[in-house]
């Protein structure tokens, strides 16, 4: 190699490195390290419903070479199950994972944000929230308390609770101490129900003691696990005041704010894988579940007719009244009733006619 060209070649090889170690810092800039925490309102014993927060955080590491990394918490760890919407609003953790009708209290249009009594199943509800305006006006709410959210599970249809005695007709509801949480709650309060919101973890001992006459959680493989059975026999179905009850990841806003704009993207992608784990999981253990609970003396039990047309009166009635004296349950009921009547006749001719025959004729195909 002759002189001037040794020179030429160690110029260029000096620009290369000068600008590699220009480029390295760049790199790394736009993957920072973060290290967040998240608080779920469920007990690690309920695997699939705590389950879904750690999957959601294994998604996070896998999908950022561990740069981004999300501790999972239980109620009680950091703060209680009913609290953790609040850790977020204050800054005490970076995220929750939680049903926001946990916050009903404060803001009933909240409840919405899990599921409308009598409104829409898991599918639909997820529809409604990517493609009927869902998304923007419940986190329109949530950035009130200085909150925002992604979608991160659904349970399906849950069940109607464990019952400690047969419930027959409506006046059997008056007085019934009942765990139910949300505008379910609500609504039953109307037919003179005694509802009461209490985490996972407190309602088995309550039920025992006789400080509950009824209970619902979520539907038979977490019921099974949670040992409701042992001291309510009386298994009822549906529970109608959660056809698709939505959960999220409800994350501080301020927080949101400060992540690179594709980690944002990467946690709304691991948000919806984890969502849609979550429903997969419990349509393949409920099944299960539920045949196990009969084997071992749960007595499976419809609520009447009369029953279901009473919970859809009142809860007729509470839905105008919150809507008169609250601006935002009215637009976000407003939404969610406009997009069921919409879908609900393509569903009637297609998918509930499919689903009917095949659950009528199952065992001949």
């Amino acid at each position: 190699m002759t002189t001037m060209k040794r020179r030429n070649f160690l110029k260029g090889a000096g620009l290369a490195a000068a600008a590699g170690t220009v480029a390295a810092p760049a790199i790394a800039q736009t993957q920072p390290e973060i290290r967040w925490r998240l608080t779920s309102s469920f007990p690690k014993s309920l695997d699939t419903i705590f389950g879904t927060a750690q999957t959601f955080a294994k998604y996070m590491a896998d999908a950022t070479d561990n740069k981004f990394q999300i501790q999972v918490f239980a109620p009680g760890e950091i703060v209680g199950g009913l609290q953790a919407m609040d850790a977020v609003q204050n800054g005490s953790v970076e995220c929750a994972h939680t049903p926001t009708y946990y916050w009903v209290g404060k803001e009933p249009a909240l409840g919405m944000g899990t599921g409308l009594p009598f409104s829409l199943n898991a599918r639909q509800l997820h529809s409604w929230w990517h493609f009927a305006g869902g998304k923007e006006i419940i986190n329109e709410v949530l950035a009130k308390y200085n909150c925002t959210s992604l979608v991160c599970g659904n349970s399906g249809t849950q069940m109607g609770g464990f019952f400690r005695k047969e419930i027959n007709t409506v006046e059997d509801l008056n007085g019934l101490k009942f765990r139910i949480g949300g505008l379910g709650g609500m609504v039953l309060a109307k037919l003179g129900v005694v509802p009461q919101q209490l985490a996972p973890g407190d309602v088995y001992p309550a039920l025992e003691r006789g400080t509950l006459d009824a209970a619902e959680f979520v539907g038979p493989y977490d019921d099974e696990k949670l040992g409701f059975l042992k001291v309510a026999k009386y298994y009822y179905a549906p529970g109608w005041w959660e056809g698709g009850a939505m959960l999220h990841l409800v994350v501080n806003q301020a927080k949101w704010n400060e992540l690179p704009k594709h980690y944002q993207a990467i946690m709304q992608n691991a948000a919806e894988a984890a969502n849609n784990w979550m429903l997969a999981k419990y349509d393949a253990v409920n099944g299960q579940a539920l045949r196990r609970m009969v084997g071992a003396g749960a007595e499976l039990r419809t609520f009447s007719p009369a029953i279901m047309e009473a919970s859809l009166r009142a809860a007729n009635e509470l839905y105008a009244e919150l809507s008169a004296k609250n601006a935002d349950f009215k637009k976000v009921y407003d939404s969610m009733v406009a997009y069921r009547n919409d879908v609900l006749p393509w569903w009637q001719l297609n998918e509930y006619a499919f689903d009917t025959f095949m659950i009528r004729t199952r065992g001949r195909v």
